[in-house]
């Protein structure tokens, strides 16, 4: 007995033995990613000769090449510390279009670092009459709206270029900008060339924004504040109309499009489901009249028949604290297939078909109304989307290219002599810049021009058609 009991103890050391020894070799590593005076820093890291920006304490390498600069196949000059090695060999070509992680360890010490290149733009900016032109260094394009009544035939851009970078027509000539113009852009004894379009609201455009509140002033959501301020200041005789005046039979008739951007709650509110009211808004869009719906308010298409009944959105979600949240990616879309569509039109695309709308790292609070096409609702794909609601689906989420996934924008076109509505549902699209629980602002979103000319080219469209 007393040799059973021996046995069975030698196994039992044997095995805590290889426990702590496990133990051991898991804890053999230390991150000490947060070490600015580290064993395994990264010294010096460059492209092409370019020096790059260290932040010791992120692991954070920021390399800014010179316009021209093809970073697809480089083998960067990196300095370890003394007895540092890393995972990745430095001696090999790397594609520093994307960017490039990797692990530098000394010892029982490692730190992970993360490189993000970036090529200049030539264009340091563009400007007519004071204002920004958007720059898509991607499709080639330079993008602006003026405002109302600008003549087109004879401006002078303000040009500012990126150094050994010349362009023509040049700085200041009087150019019609009546249709696109080419500019070429030329560097090192290459040409590319660039395609600007400068456009003007809609002449003589009426439109109005909904809301809950009686009177603009009154609105005491956030983000629906930020949204009345843009649009009262970009649209000349933009009117602000309430549900009780539709209620208490205000004339719509002379009204091109409303806007609807609810972002108070995930329900809607009693009154818009007043049969009053909604007779008004379906007796609207009978007549001539447009929609657009944003945020919470996309659900409203089950209500006015725009979608045959419980066919509206059916994925709700994200009515979080005021402070919202933050997350460490940006947000976008995929609108691959309708890269023509006009209200996509001069948007900053980091691929064909593919834009951003929030900033990594800005406080949101992912304000969603869209549809879950593969299981929810029967539909299946995006065909079968279209087929069941009589809907064009024209973006999703950034990774969906074939658009069967979620339905975040979508077009319901003319149907006898009812005119489009467009929807835009998903949490990207988010106005405000939230602060934290001690009521500090995150950073600026730097899509929010994206947001912008998506809803401007919205609003023009659907008066358009």
């Amino acid at each position: 007995m007393r040799k059973l009991i021996n046995k069975y103890w030698a196994k039992m050391l044997i095995i805590l033995a290889m426990v702590i020894m496990i133990s051991a070799c898991e804890d053999s590593f230390i991150n000490d990613g947060f070490e600015v005076n580290s064993p395994s820093n990264v010294t010096s890291f460059k492209v092409k000769g370019i020096a790059g920006e260290i932040d010791q304490k992120t692991g954070k390498i920021s390399v800014t090449m010179p316009y021209g600069s093809d970073i697809s196949a480089a083998a960067p000059e990196v300095v370890l510390q003394s007895g540092a090695i890393s995972n990745v060999n430095f001696n090999t070509s790397i594609n520093f279009a994307n960017s490039v992680k990797f692990r530098v360890i000394n010892g029982n010490l490692y730190k992970d670092y993360t490189v993000t290149t970036v090529v200049l733009s030539p264009f340091k900016s563009f400007k007519i009459n004071g204002v920004s032109a958007i720059i898509n260094d991607v499709n080639k394009t330079i993008t602006m709206t003026l405002p109302e009544g600008t003549n087109l035939k004879a401006l002078k851009p303000t040009i500012e270029l990126t150094e050994g970078v010349a362009v023509s027509p040049a700085s200041g000539a009087t150019i019609d900008f009546s249709n696109p113009v080419t500019f070429e852009v030329t560097s090192n004894g290459k040409s590319v060339n660039y395609t600007a379009t400068v456009a003007v609201p809609v002449t003589g455009l009426v439109v109005a924004f909904l809301g809950t509140a009686a009177t603009r002033a009154e609105i005491v959501n956030k983000d629906e504040i930020t949204v009345a301020e843009w649009f009262f200041l970009t649209f000349t005789g933009a009117k602000y109309i309430s549900f009780d005046s539709v209620l208490n039979g205000a004339d719509l008739s002379d009204l091109d499009v409303i806007w609807w951007h609810f972002d108070s709650a995930a329900n809607l509110p009693s009154i818009a489901y007043n049969p009053a009211v909604t007779t008004a808004f379906k007796n609207f869009r009978t007549n001539g009249g447009n929609l657009l719906l944003t945020s919470f308010a996309s659900q409203y298409v089950d209500a006015l028949g725009i979608v045959p009944s419980g066919k509206g959105p059916n994925n709700v979600f994200g009515d979080f604290a005021p402070n919202g949240f933050v997350d460490g990616n940006s947000w976008g879309m995929s609108f691959v297939g309708h890269e023509d569509h006009p209200i996509f039109q001069g948007l900053l695309t980091y691929e064909t078909g593919k834009a951003n709308l929030l900033q990594s790292g800005t406080f949101r609070q992912n304000h969603t109304a869209w549809w879950f096409i593969p299981e929810w609702g029967g539909y299946v794909n995006g065909e079968g989307w279209r087929d069941q609601t009589g809907g064009i689906n024209l973006a999703s989420e950034a990774w969906d290219n074939a658009l069967n996934g979620r339905v975040t924008i979508a077009e319901f076109p003319n149907t006898g002599t009812d005119k489009n509505v467009i929807v835009i549902s998903m949490g990207a699209y988010d106005w405000y810049n939230e602060t934290n629980s001690s009521g500090v602002p995150s950073q600026a979103n730097e899509f929010i021009t994206n947001i912008k000319l998506l809803t401007q080219n919205s609003i023009n469209y659907l008066a358009k058609n």
